[in-house]
Formats: C-alpha cells, structure tokens, sequence
C-alpha cells in the first residue's frame, strides 16, 4: 500500500525518509504552493473578504509531481509544520491537488525523530480550521494593510516604500527610543569610594550614608563636605553579615528568548537565528547517526518540556555530574497567560546527545546554536547555585560605607551554563577578606567620582525582540521578519549593534501617527494579535474581526487623501561626513534610480555628485592609494582604488585579513561556484590556494585529532567515497572507448 507523506523542504523530507521506511514516499512542497496574487490585493472587501489563491509563479513543476504523487498514492499524510502557517499550507495543499478527504489526513510532530514520526502517523486527524481561518485572518489583514498603505506612502513620501501592520509599530517602537533619548536630560550625581586593607588583602567599600540611612550626594559642594569630614580619620568594621543566596537556572527557550540570547551570546541576527534553527530541526547528516533531527520546533512561546524529555535530562545529569547536581524534582516552568502554548519550549530532540561529540558534522553557527540550546536545556533542570555573600558596614566618622563580596559554594547548573542579559553587569564582586565586627582596616586611599544619569539605551535586536514579546506585538514566528523588513526597507539602521530609526523612518512614523493612529499604536495591535488567537481557539469569526478593522482603516485612508490632496512629505536628507570639493559644505545622501549617491547640498548652485563609498582600511594592490567599496548600478559591490581613472584597479574579490606569504600583499577572497581560492592581486606575484571547503576541514581535523589507525581508517573511507563517485564517470569513459573499438571495428570489416 504506497502512502505519500507531504512536508515543507527537501532536508525534512530526507531525514522522514529514514524513519518511515518502504511503503511511504515522502515529498517536500518547497514552502506555500498558492497565494493571493502579487499584482493586485486579492481579497474581495465587499463580499465578506473573500480571498483568490492562485499558484505561486515558477511552482507548476512542483505542484505537477506532488499531484502525480497523490493520484497514485492509496492515502496522503499532510505533514507540514505544527503552526498556523504549516496548517494553512497543509490546507492549501489539499485544495490545490485535489485531494480526497476520505484518503488525506494531517498530521504533526514537534521534534523530527523515529518515536515523534511514527507516533504522529498513528494518531493523524483533520485538518483544524480554526488554525487556518487565523492565518487567513493575519493574511488578509496584512494584505489589506499592505495594498491600500504602501501606495499611499508612494504619492505622499517616497516611491518604494511599504506600510504593515506590525512593522509600522514597531518602526514606531525604535522611533519613541531614539526620541526618549533626545530628550533626556543627564543629571547630576557622585560616588565615593574607599580602598582599605584587611590582613593584606585590599578592598573597596562603596559610600552608604550615615546612621540614619542612605545619602545621596547631588554635587560637589557636598562630596567636598564628606570628604573634610573622613580627612585623617581612621575606619571601624561595624557589622558584618553572612548568609547563603540561591540562585535558579533559567528555563528552556523559547522563539524569543533564543533570538534574544543567541544575539548576545553568538552575535546572530534573529534571521541568522531562526534559519540556523530550522536546520537544526529539520535534520543534519550525522557521522554515525546518519541524517538526525536535532532540536525541537523553534517557533514556540511556551516553556512545556515532555516528561520523557525531563527524565532523560535528569539522567543526563546524574551519570555526567553527579547526583547533587539533581534536584529532588523535575523543575516545571509556568508559562505566560497570553501564550498560546501550542508546543513544547526549545530543547534537544535527544538530552544524551552532546555538541562536541558531534561537531565535526555541524557548520560553526550549526554548533554554536545547538550547544547554546542543549547547555540551556540540561541547565533549566540541574540543582540551584548556592552563593556564600557577606556585607560589612564600615564607619568613619558618623559616615558608614559598605562592602560587599560573594563566592561560589555550590556552582549548580553554573557548572554547565549562566544566561545573559542586556544591562550592563555590576562589578564582579570579588570575596572579601575575612572581617569581624571591631576590625580596623587600614587606609589606603580614597576615590570622589562625578557620573549623570544616562538615557535610556537603543534597542538592540535582542531587547527589541523582548519588548515586542513584553507589549504582545507580533507573535513568535514575526519577530525576526519583521526586523528584517524594517531594516531593509531602510526604517531603521544598526549601529553596531544598536537600532536607530532614520530619517525616513521618522517622516513615515510621523504621518503614520497623524493620519493612521491605529495602526501604530502598540495596544490596538496587541488586541489585533489576540483577537487572531480567538479565532485561532474558534471563539470568533475571522470575517467579524476583519470587517470591524476594515470599517475603520478605510475611513481613515479617505480622510487622508482628502488632507494631504497635493501635499507630499519631505524626508529630510542625511547628512555625511564627506565635504564636497567644489564648494565645501557637508554632501548629503539621496536615493536615486541606481540607488544612494552623495550630492552637494547647494544644488543648483553646485551639481557635484558622487557614488557613496566604504574605505576597506586595504592598500590598493597596484598603486598603494586606498581601496574602496563602491556599488555598482546594478546594485553587486567590487572594490576600486580611489585614484580612478588614474589608476584602473578593480575587483570583485573581496580583501581579507590575510597577508599572501609570498610578497606580504593583501590577500583577496575569490568565491564562485566554480572557483573558490585565496590570491594575491599585486602584479608579478601570482600566489593563489584553494579555499578548503567544509569536507576537507573536518579531514584535516580528524586527522590532527584521531590515533594513526582511525586516521588510515578515515582516509581509506574517504578514498572509498572518491573512488565511488568517480566510477560513473570511469563507467562512462570506458563505454565511450569500447563504442569507439567497436566502431573502428565495424569500419575496418566495410573495408
């Protein structure tokens, strides 16, 4: 009995394809296979938001084979991702092949191993289309958004831009910042600190107040006060208390808290995050376990982990480090009211399944990812951290300063793992030296410092993720594309790390607040997002919520016109740090058919004009001027000397860090799929090598690191792998030569 089994991509399908044997054919529809048309918003506004699908352009191949597959196939399994995104592209399937209700079933997994499979193909169900009806809802609406917004922005602001529901509020989210720090004003205040000496041991006590309790110290004027006042006067230990502090682990990721560590801890953009992720859980081809998934579903707010899960972590634990690294308990962790908990948190598909045993088979950002899931998982379940503290009050004078120092008593899941945060850390706090009430420190010396208040810090992508999460803007699987698309849409810009709106991201914000308060405004977007999982749970009507939007945003988009009726916004140029060299003002950046340029402020008076440029820091390989990125009109970046045309230096290679040991030149990275190698530019050198790619890494490594016997075992494998991809080839050649003997054969005997 053949049985198709239909997931998303070709990685998933592969490693299903190991679980499930003969008897099942298993295909990947490469993502959605029909959506609203690309030209025109394809929704029906007035008959009750009725949308049109069409296939996707370039997809008839795909859909012709899975159709195919399904017509011959005795039952279809529709098994795409455990969401409202995977549910409606299950959905959709089943519309556009045609499919059999009686012979289709959907079915779902949260981790993609041999137990998860087999489980989910013994219990499918229906399709749930309260789950559709909720991505239809965010679709539609987006679309509406989408469609009647972005032109709007063409005739008022820019050509090009766009408008979304959440992308707008969280421009705006990024704009408010950067304005709060604007407007910020620093105040005023002082430290002091004093360093003693306790049986040869220097320490810091920090100023407290007096008996009375805390004093700030505003200016000054009043730091001058104390410090005449403690001038000459010696230091008495007043009271010194001890005690033990615990400290629990974090819990299991979820899409947010991952996006936001591996931000800290990895420096991976949320996008970089979630498509590392998806490898993860989709499946790797291990060295002794074949293609593995190795993670379970990434888009989750929920920290629910499976007793089987708990337990096997709790062995883990017990057999690597010891049985008072083990609680008593499995720890559970309650998660929020307004998630929807439709999965489990983030952790390893197997808890004995450690990263370094199988580095060698991962990408480097394929590692990082995973130990930094697996390290949290194991963690979430070992024993708390116990910390010794100690906090000594020190008078001088009627002045009291306090000490304070901590060490590690039991380190606990520190042993493995310890979270991050955005804030900046105090001061380690180092031990102190052992102190007793009626000790008397030794003076060392004494340290006034002036500090003011600071603002309140730029959103990274990290902290941006937290606060979309904390205000319930967008949902686990929007986080990262919406970053994205501000970013790209060049709303927003990095600094660094730091996020800050431009120009155009403030004009547009502006006129969105006036003219479309809604839309920007963070609680009626957290409402929209929880009307949508109302629908999701089948207590509302999608085409309710739908009309009750679309009522009020269209009355305000023909207000708009009407306002700004032969009125256009003006996006105030940014300015650079180039100086124009006819007439010396500051050149500012504009966008043009080909893209940004710089040009002269002082236009028409003068029409000086030139592409925008990035110094490489790299000497140019023919003259010695300095190399630079420039942009071509079709919009791919090379490298140019900035004493063109004089000097015709040009390169789409991009220079690296790398000194060619041949001539001390710099050394270009030269990428293609063809040609992959480092080489030197400089003329008459001529030094090139291969780039080695990722299979010829992990030979040299397992060469360095594996005994002489592993090592022949290794490179006869290898030989073996070569040796069998070139025997068609050999194949062929010698089929070529034969036909030809045979051939000359046949002509000899016509002669």
């Amino acid at each position: 009995m053949a049985k198709l089994l239909i997931v998303e991509s070709p990685a998933k399908a592969k490693t299903i394809t190991k679980y499930l044997g003969a008897g099942y054919q298993v295909k990947a529809s490469m993502g959605h296979l029909r959506d609203l048309p690309k030209k025109e918003m394809g929704v029906d506004v007035e008959h009750d938001f009725k949308p049109t699908y069409i296939p996707i352009d370039g997809k008839d191949k795909i859909i012709s084979e899975l159709k195919t597959a399904a017509d011959s196939a005795d039952f279809v399994y529709l098994a795409t991702d455990p969401d409202r995104e995977g549910e409606a592209i299950s959905w959709h399937l089943q519309q556009l092949l045609a499919l059999d209700g009686s012979k289709t079933q959907r079915v779902t997994f949260n981790e993609i191993t041999k137990t998860a499979v087999t489980e989910a193909i013994k219990h499918p169900r229906r399709i749930d289309m309260d789950l559709v009806d909720a991505q239809q809802a965010r679709r539609i609406l987006d679309r509406i958004v989408g469609y009647k917004l972005s032109p709007f922005l063409w005739r008022k602001v820019r050509t090009g831009l766009s408008a979304g529901r959440v992308q707008s509020v969280v421009t705006r989210m990024v704009v408010d910042r950067e304005r709060e720090i604007r407007a910020f004003v620093p105040q005023e205040y002082w430290s002091i600190d004093v360093t003693l000496c306790q049986e040869g041991k220097d320490f810091v006590a920090h100023f407290f107040g007096d008996r009375k309790g805390k004093r700030e110290l505003p200016d000054e004027a009043a730091v001058n006060v104390i410090l005449d006042e403690l001038r000459g006067k010696s230091y008495l230990v007043e009271s010194v208390k001890n005690a033990k502090k615990k400290r629990q682990p974090a819990p299991p990721f979820t899409t947010s808290t991952l996006q936001q560590e591996a931000s800290r801890k990895l420096g991976m953009t949320a996008k970089r995050t979630m498509a590392v992720a998806q490898e993860l859980y989709e499946g790797v081809e291990l060295e002794e376990h074949g293609v593995t998934g190795l993670i379970t579903y990434m888009r989750t707010d929920s920290l629910r982990i499976a007793d089987e899960a708990l337990a096997a972590a709790r062995r883990f634990i017990d057999g690597r480090f010891g049985s008072e690294y083990k609680p008593a308990r499995a720890r559970v962790f309650h998660t929020k009211k307004t998630a929807q908990d439709a999965h489990e948190a983030i952790r390893p598909a197997d808890a004995f399944l450690e990263p370094d045993q199988i580095r060698r088979s991962l990408t480097p950002d394929q590692y990082r990812l995973y130990k930094l899931i697996w390290s949290r998982f194991i963690a979430c379940q070992m024993s708390d951290a116990v910390l010794d503290t100690v906090s000594a009050d020190i008078s001088c004078d009627k002045w009291i300063f306090r000490a304070g120092g901590q060490s590690v008593a039991f380190s606990g899941f520190l042993a493995l793992y310890e979270e991050s945060t955005d804030e900046a850390k105090d001061e380690e706090s180092a031990p102190l030296p052992k102190l007793q009430a009626g000790d008397a420190p030794e003076y060392k010396g004494i340290d006034p410092r002036q500090h003011f208040t600071q603002p309140p810090a730029r959103y990274t992508e990290a902290s941006l993720i937290k606060a979309m999460e904390e205000k319930g803007v967008g949902r686990p699987s929007t986080y990262a594309p919406t970053i994205s698309v501000i970013l790209d849409r060049e709303y927003v810009a990095k600094e660094g790390r730091a996020l800050k709106p431009t120009n155009l991201g403030e004009a547009v914000t502006d006129l969105m607040i006036d003219k479309f308060h809604d839309i920007v405004d963070v609680q009626f977007t957290s409402s929209m997002e929880e009307q949508l999982d109302r629908v999701e749970s089948g207590q509302e009507d999608y085409r309710r919520i739908l009309a009750d939007f679309y009522h009020g945003f269209d009355a305000e988009l023909k207000q708009a016109e009407i306002d700004l009726e032969k009125k256009r916004i003006k996006v105030p140029d940014e300015e650079s740090d180039e100086v124009c060299e006819l007439c010396g003002r500051k050149m500012v950046i504009k966008n043009g058919r080909f893209g940004k340029f710089l040009a002269c402020p002082g236009y028409p008076e003068c029409k000086n004009t030139k592409p925008i440029t990035q110094d490489t820091g790299v000497a140019c390989p023919k003259c010695g001027g300095r190399l630079l990125k420039k942009k071509s009109k079709s919009g791919y970046y090379y490298y140019g000397c900035e004493h063109n045309p004089e000097c015709d230096f040009m390169t789409w290679d991009s220079p690296t860090k790398k000194v060619c040991p041949n001539c001390g030149g710099v050394v270009f990275r030269h990428y293609t799929k063809e040609d992959k190698r480092y080489l030197c530019h400089k003329p008459d050198c001529g030094w090139s090598e291969p780039i080695a790619t990722r299979g010829r890494k992990k030979a040299e490594a397992a060469a360095a690191d594996q005994p002489e016997k592993t090592v022949k075992k290794t490179a006869k494998t290898a030989a073996k792998k070569t040796a069998a991809k070139k025997a068609p080839a050999k194949k062929t050649a010698a089929k070529t030569a034969a036909a030809k003997k045979t051939a000359a054969k046949k002509a000899e005997k016509a002669q």
